[in-house]
């Protein structure tokens, strides 16, 4: 008996000392624009950091890939609770974890990464059951704040003879959806300046309006004092708060 005892000990102890196999668990990320469309590869993606939101090891990484979606479906057609938004071109990175224990994860979003000066930042927790992915859907999805600001004129450090100035910038929606006078993303609804500082003192705001094209905005501005200037060009929707910005430095010459 007594052998037969540490036996079945032996046996539960092994038992107990075997960790769980690993489970495969895919997980599918998408990044969508407030206010717009996801943002996909014709803005170079959102980079997506999978972390283990304990202890901060790092699970795995990427940059979402694919279009920003459908217009009519994301835009203009009503939604309840639960419809998803994407289908199934929409931009997404897809990573498959292995997992021995439910885990609290953190996915992190940074984009678009080809618009540097736009690029934001979000961050979402939930726990994950191994073997019991996210992938129906919209599956996990993270909502970015912000509009892409790209300062076209005047060119960063240019030095300019005349003391007539042109302002001119291109401005987005995250997902680079265009602006326009009535369209799905208004230019009127939202508010375009640029905030003038000369030798590092403010000197003046300057709205730029609806140059003409898709996105472009600009105004013309009379500087006389010679010295270097400083434009900070942002676009904001007073319905929402959301705000993006560009800078460029320029000189008027004596």
């Amino acid at each position: 008996m007594t052998r037969k005892r540490t036996l079945a000990a032996a046996a539960l102890t092994a038992l107990i000392a075997t960790p769980a196999a690993a489970e495969e668990t895919p997980i599918t990320v998408r990044v969508i624009s407030q206010g717009a469309k996801f943002i996909g590869s014709s803005m170079g993606g959102a980079e997506i950091t999978v972390a283990n939101a304990h202890t901060g090891e790092v699970l795995d990484t990427g940059v979402t890939s694919g279009g920003t979606g459908d217009t009519e479906r994301i835009m203009r057609t009503a939604h309840t609770r639960g419809t998803p938004l994407s289908t199934g071109g929409a931009a997404k990175f897809t990573t498959t974890l292995d997992l021995d224990t439910p885990t609290k994860v953190r996915v992190t979003a940074r984009g678009p990464v080809a618009q540097e000066q736009a690029a934001n930042t979000v961050s979402q927790t939930q726990w994950i059951v191994p073997g019991k992915g996210i992938t129906g859907g919209d599956a996990w999805r993270l909502r970015m704040p912000g509009f892409v600001v790209d300062v076209r004129d005047p060119a960063a450090s240019a030095d300019i003879g005349d003391t007539q100035v042109t302002l001119q910038a291109n401005v987005t929606m995250m997902c680079g959806c265009p602006i326009t006078p009535g369209g799905t993303w208004a230019a009127e609804r939202y508010e375009v300046a640029a905030i003038l500082e000369h030798d590092g003192k403010k000197l003046r705001e300057v709205p730029l309006s609806y140059a003409g094209t898709a996105s472009q905005f600009a105004a013309e501005v009379k500087l006389e004092t010679p010295g270097g200037y400083t434009a900070t060009v942002y676009a904001h929707d007073p319905e929402t708060g959301m705000t993006g910005l560009d800078r460029t430095t320029f000189a008027i010459e004596p």
